[in-house]
C-alpha cells in the first residue's frame, strides 16, 4: 500500500473535491523510485469509505467492470416482445407437457437451465433445456456486441452486472415457472451402468413445472418422496450419483472448494456468512450440466462445426514436482503425481483434514488455468476429450457462440465466425472471465473483513468456532469452517503459559501447564484485529466460561463453483 501525492493545483475540477475518509480512483502521473511516493490525479471521487455500496464501487473501478448498459443495448432490448409470438414456434419441438423443474440459488433470478429425468427399459433418459438466448440476440446487434465486450456476468455480494440487460436475464430468457419459454434441449440416453449412449439436440419450446431452491431440492432429496416432484428427483438423483460415480472412476480431479455466502442487510452491510454446502442438490445439477455440455461439444466436433471449447491443458511435470516436496511436508506418502492416479488418491487422502484446503489451493496453482479455445484441446481436470460450455448462455458468452453453432441452419452463413475470429472471441472471454473472477474474490474479501470488523464494535461478539490448520513458532494459524477465513492466533495472546515450539510435531507446548495446541484441534476464538489494507484477521482464543454463541464446526465439503472454474 503506497500513499499518493495530488498536488493542490491538480485537485481543482468540481468532480475531484474530495475530503478525509473519501474513496477516491486515482490516476498515477509519476513514480519515480520505489523509494519516493508517486503523483497523481484524482479523477473521481466515489464518496466516504465507510458508506454503503462504496466498497463494491471501488471494486467495480479496481476491475474496469462496465457499469450502465449503452442506450442503444436497452432500446434494443425493450423492443423484445414479452410474449412469445406463433413464428418464434416454427420448427421448434413442443415440451410444454414435460415435467421439467429448475433448481437455482435462493436469491437467484437468472434461470437459464431446467432439467427433467425418465426411466426407460435400458436406462434413463436426461433431458437438459436451456434457454434459448440466441433467439433474442441476433449476431452482431447491439446487444450482441455489448455481451461479447462483457464476457460475462459478474457476481458481487451486493449486485449482479449482468452480461445482457436485466429485461433479457431475468425476464424474458428466465426460465420461470409456469410461463412458455424458448429452448435449446438436448436429451441424452444413457445406458444402466451410465453410459451415454445417444443424443439428440432440438430447439423447443418449455414450461416450467416448478423453481426449486437448492435448499428446497435437498429438503426433498434426503426425505422419502411424497409426491410426482419427489418422485422424480429422486429418480434424477439416481442418474446423478451413477454419472458422479463414473466420472470420478474415469479420472477426474475433485478440486471443488467449499464457499461461503455472505448475506447483507438492507443498507449493505454484512450481517451473516452462511457455508454453502456441495449437497446432493448441487452435485445433481453438476452432473447434468457437465453431461450436456460434453454431449453438445461431442456432436459440433462430429459435425465439424467451429465453435468454442473449454480446455484445460495437462500440467507442467516441474510444477507438480515442485508441488510434491511441498505435499511431503504434510508427511504424506505420494507418487509420481503426473499420474493422473496419484493425484485422485492423494486428494482422497486428504479429505477433511485440516491441510485439505492449503494443499488443493498449492495445487490449483501447480496446475494450468482453464480457458476457451477454438481447438477442442480436452480437459484435464475433468478426464474429457471433448468439453465446453453450454448450459449458461444468459451469463456467458462463450455458451452463446455455442448455441449458435449448434443450431448453425438458423444462423446465416454471413454472420458465422471463422476460426480466426472464434480465437480473438475465446482469448477475450477468457481474459473477461479471469478478471470477473478476481473482483468477485476481492469483493467477497471485503465483505468478510466488514463482517468481522463489525463484530470488534459488538458488545457481546460472536464467538466463532475454528479448526488449527497450521502451527509456526509465532502462532497459529485457524480456519473458521462457516466463514472460509484464515487467521492467526499470535502465540503473545496465549498469557495462560509460556509456549514453546515443535516443528517435528508441529505443535506449541505450555512450558508449565504442558498444554498442547496442534494442527486439527478445534479451539474456540474471537476477533481481535482487522487489518482491511493487508487483508488480514486476527483472532484470540475465547476465555473457557465465555458464553456467547459459537457457531459448530462444520466437516468440509467441496461446492461445485470452484476449483479450476470448470
Amino acid at each position: 500500500v503506497h500513499d499518493v501525492y495530488v498536488r493542490p493545483e491538480a485537485d481543482q475540477r468540481p468532480a475531484a473535491t474530495a475530503n478525509a475518509g473519501d474513496k477516491v480512483v486515482v490516476r498515477l502521473d509519476a513514480w519515480e523510485s520505489r523509494h519516493v511516493n508517486p503523483e497523481g490525479q484524482i479523477i473521481e471521487v466515489l464518496g466516504p469509505a465507510s458508506a454503503p455500496g462504496i466498497d463494491m464501487l471501488s471494486v467495480i473501478r479496481k476491475f474496469h467492470l462496465p457499469s450502465e448498459f449503452p442506450q442503444e443495448v436497452l432500446r434494443e432490448a425493450e423492443r423484445i416482445p414479452q410474449k412469445i409470438s406463433a413464428r418464434q414456434l416454427e420448427g421448434r419441438e413442443d415440451l410444454r407437457r414435460e415435467f421439467v423443474v429448475t433448481i437455482d440459488p435462493d436469491d437467484a433470478r437468472d434461470f437459464d437451465d431446467a432439467i427433467q429425468v425418465d426411466q426407460t427399459n435400458g436406462g434413463w433418459r436426461l433431458g437438459v433445456h436451456i434457454a434459448d438466448v440466441a433467439a433474442y440476440v441476433p449476431p452482431e446487434s447491439a446487444l450482441d456486441r455489448e455481451a461479447r465486450r462483457r464476457g460475462n456476468s459478474v457476481y458481487l455480494p451486493d449486485r449482479v452486472i449482468p452480461m445482457l440487460p436485466e429485461r433479457l436475464s431475468n425476464e424474458i430468457c428466465s426460465l420461470q415457472p409456469g410461463v412458455d419459454r424458448l429452448a435449446h434441449s438436448v436429451f441424452i440416453q444413457f445406458d444402466r451402468r451410465g453410459v451415454a449412449r445417444s443424443a439428440r439436440f432440438t430447439r423447443s419450446v418449455i414450461r416450467s413445472a416448478h423453481r426449486l431452491t437448492y435448499k428446497q431440492a435437498h429438503a426433498i432429496l434426503t426425505s422419502p418422496p411424497r409426491d410426482r416432484l419427489g418422485e422424480r428427483l429422486h429418480l434424477a438423483w439416481q442418474l446423478a450419483a451413477l454419472l458422479r460415480r463414473r466420472r470420478f472412476e474415469q479420472g477426474a480431479l475433485d478440486l471443488d472448494f467449499p464457499e461461503a455466502k455472505v448475506w447483507l442487510d438492507e443498507q449493505g452491510y454484512p450481517v451473516k456468512l452462511e457455508r454453502v454446502e456441495n449437497d446432493q442438490s448441487h452435485q445433481l445439477i453438476e452432473e447434468f450440466m457437465l453431461a450436456a455440455n460434453e454431449a453438445v461439444a461431442r456432436e459440433l466436433k462430429r459435425r465439424a462445426i467451429p465453435t468454442i471449447y473449454r480446455i484445460h491443458e495437462s500440467p507442467d511435470p516441474d510444477k507438480l514436482a515442485e508441488y510434491r516436496e511441498f505435499v511431503l511436508s504434510f508427511h504424506y506418502k505420494v507418487g509420481d503425481l503426473n499420474h493422473r492416479h496419484e493425484l485422485q488418491r492423494l486428494l482422497a487422502a486428504i479429505r477433511g483434514k485440516p491441510e485439505e484446503q492449503a494443499l488443493k489451493v498449492a495445487l490449483l496453482k501447480s496446475l494450468k488455468r482453464a480457458r476457451y479455445d477454438p481447438r477442442p484441446l480436452g480437459h484435464y481436470g475433468l478426464a474429457k476429450a471433448n468439453y465446453l460450455h453450454f448450459t449458461s448462455p444468459i451469463r456467458r458468452y462463450a455458451d452463446l457462440v455455442v448455441h449458435r453453432a449448434l443450431a448453425q441452419n438458423a444462423t446465416p452463413p454471413h454472420s458465422r465466425p471463422d476460426m480466426a475470429q472464434l480465437a480473438s472471441i475465446a482469448e477475450h472471454i477468457s481474459t473477461t472471465e479471469r478478471n470477473a473472477a478476481d473482483a468477485e474474490i476481492d469483493a467477497t474479501q471485503m465483505k468478510k473483513l466488514e463482517f468481522f470488523q463489525r463484530q470488534l464494535q459488538q458488545r457481546n461478539p460472536e464467538i466463532f468456532r475454528a479448526m488449527i490448520v497450521d502451527v509456526r513458532n509465532y502462532g497459529l494459524m485457524v480456519e473458521l469452517p462457516d466463514a472460509l477465513v484464515t487467521g492467526l492466533v499470535h502465540v503473545s495472546s496465549l498469557t495462560d503459559d509460556f509456549y514453546l515450539f515443535d516443528p517435528v510435531r508441529r505443535q506449541l507446548i505450555g512450558r508449565r501447564s504442558r498444554k498442547r495446541f496442534a494442527v486439527g484441534a478445534e479451539i474456540s476464538v474471537l476477533v481481535a484485529r482487522v487489518d482491511v489494507f493487508k487483508r488480514q484477521v486476527d483472532f484470540v482464543i475465547a476465555p473457557a466460561g465465555d458464553k456467547g454463541k459459537a457457531r459448530p464446526a462444520q466437516k468440509r465439503r467441496a461446492n461445485t463453483s470452484g476449483g479450476f472454474r470448470r
